[in-house]
């Protein structure tokens, strides 16, 4: 076996490995529980801080900025779990912002796909496409993130849910392939 495979950028294989876990585990209860994602974290920003110091856990920090705020609006009304925002701030925090960033923007592309055959597979294009739209208009008319929220907890139950950990693994790892980092 050719180990020096497995030890090349062995820290985006170990980022894919908790990936693949989270979605796992997202698939089966629709949650990515914190005992992945705070250590996701932290471990990420040790790693960076230990590769380049003061500079490395600047990058981290900023990395894991960036995670947060790629789905922290949708979380913030009620669109998203915060599971998922924190796995995308454990991908920044290993890989910087640049790389999670990239695999954030295949990520959505990934998600909306899914989100279409999950629409289609049911047969109900209609009543999705309806909530949708639904949805959009209250985004655009309702100024209150927790007014959103709570909207968006009374419509839940009754919602189509997309566990968005597997989007984020799939997306994320498809881009570390076409970037060359595994």
């Amino acid at each position: 076996m050719d180990w020096q495979f497995l030890l090349e950028n062995w820290h985006v294989k170990l980022v894919a490995v908790i990936l693949i876990v989270a979605a796992w585990i997202d698939g089966k209860e629709l949650r990515v529980p914190n005992w992945i994602t705070f250590p996701m974290i932290f471990s990420g920003l040790i790693y960076c801080s230990v590769m380049n110091g003061w500079i490395g856990l600047g990058e981290g920090l900023w990395g894991m900025t960036v995670g947060l705020l790629t789905l922290l609006p949708l979380y913030a009304v009620g669109g998203m779990g915060a599971g998922d925002v924190k796995l995308m701030a454990g991908i920044g925090a290993w890989l910087g912002a640049i790389v999670t960033w990239n695999a954030f923007c295949v990520s959505v592309v990934v998600g909306a796909i899914m989100a279409i055959l999950m629409v289609l597979s049911r047969r109900s294009w209609d009543k999705h496409y309806t909530n949708f739209l639904m949805i959009l208009m209250e985004f655009m008319t309702i100024k209150k993130p927790a007014e959103l929220y709570r909207i968006a907890a009374e419509r839940k139950p009754n919602m189509l849910l997309l566990p968005y950990g597997i989007p984020i693994c799939i997306g994320s790892i498809a881009y570390f392939f076409y970037a060359g980092m595994i």
